[in-house]
């Protein structure tokens, strides 16, 4: 472990841009003394086109070492039924695991009508798929059983109530829900706290000068949300104080939309 005062292991997904909301969480958690294991996926961040640098991973990991964290990169497309396992397997190295943070997505704008099939089938695969098969990989490699009320692992994962026009989107994240829910009643005798985060709109490069008013006029706290507000959350679940908190959907958006 990095330091003394190491509190374990976790796996952060979707950590590919700086301006992300998986950047603010990696070293959110680098500076509560997690050490972790970074997944990213270039060619997703490629070809949604958002603001990025080539070595935005690797920007990102040395920020956190620099917190004291030790790092692992591990790169994946997590389309791929194969890459949750090996993602686990390769955090495993470093140490046992006992937290998953799921920010990863695929996004990509359509409707009911402009859909296809491809599109529909991977958001499925990256939002829902993924999801399943990184918590399985994830439950697998604690112990069966722990001491009633005792934590053997932690769980978060972010979702959106984004769907018009972004369908296949929305409804991946709905499954997605529904996953990590069911986690923490089915990994309950594994001491697993598992919890979803729906952040509201946080511009991290994709929003214009039109929706970020519209979002800000939206939100009765007066401004946009940032990375680092869901990483406090995220912070504040993965800590002892948090572990009361399981099995909801919380939402940390400032007020959004709530009128």
């Amino acid at each position: 472990m990095s330091t003394l005062n190491s509190r374990g292991i976790a796996v952060i997904t979707g950590v590919g841009r700086r301006r992300s909301i998986g950047a603010g969480l990696a070293l959110g958690l680098a500076e509560d003394g997690w050490d972790l294991a970074i997944n990213h996926w270039r060619p997703y961040d490629d070809r949604i086109g958002l603001e990025r640098l080539p070595d935005d991973p690797e920007v990102i990991a040395e920020a956190c070492r620099a917190l004291g964290a030790a790092v692992e990169l591990i790169p994946g497309d997590l389309g791929d039924p194969a890459t949750p396992a090996r993602l686990l397997e390769g955090a495993r190295r470093m140490g046992p695991v006992s937290g998953l943070v799921m920010s990863h997505c695929e996004s990509v704008d359509s409707s009911i009508l402009t859909t296809d099939l491809e599109s529909w089938d991977r958001h499925f695969a990256v939002n829902a798929r993924a999801t399943w098969l990184l918590i399985k990989a994830f439950a697998e490699q604690l112990p069966a059983s722990v001491d009633p009320g005792r934590v053997g692992g932690r769980i978060v994962a972010l979702t959106s109530d984004h769907t018009v026009r972004n369908l296949p989107y929305g409804a991946s994240k709905g499954a997605l829900d529904r996953i990590v829910t069911a986690a923490a009643v089915e990994l309950a005798d594994r001491g697993v706290r598992a919890n979803v985060i729906n952040p509201g709109p946080i511009d991290t490069g994709w929003m214009d000068d039109e929706i970020r008013a519209s979002g800000i006029a939206a939100t009765p706290a007066g401004r946009l949300g940032t990375p680092a507000d869901t990483a406090d959350l995220v912070r504040f679940l993965f800590s002892d104080e948090g572990s009361w908190m399981n099995g909801q959907v919380l939402y940390s958006n400032g007020g959004f939309a709530v009128g």
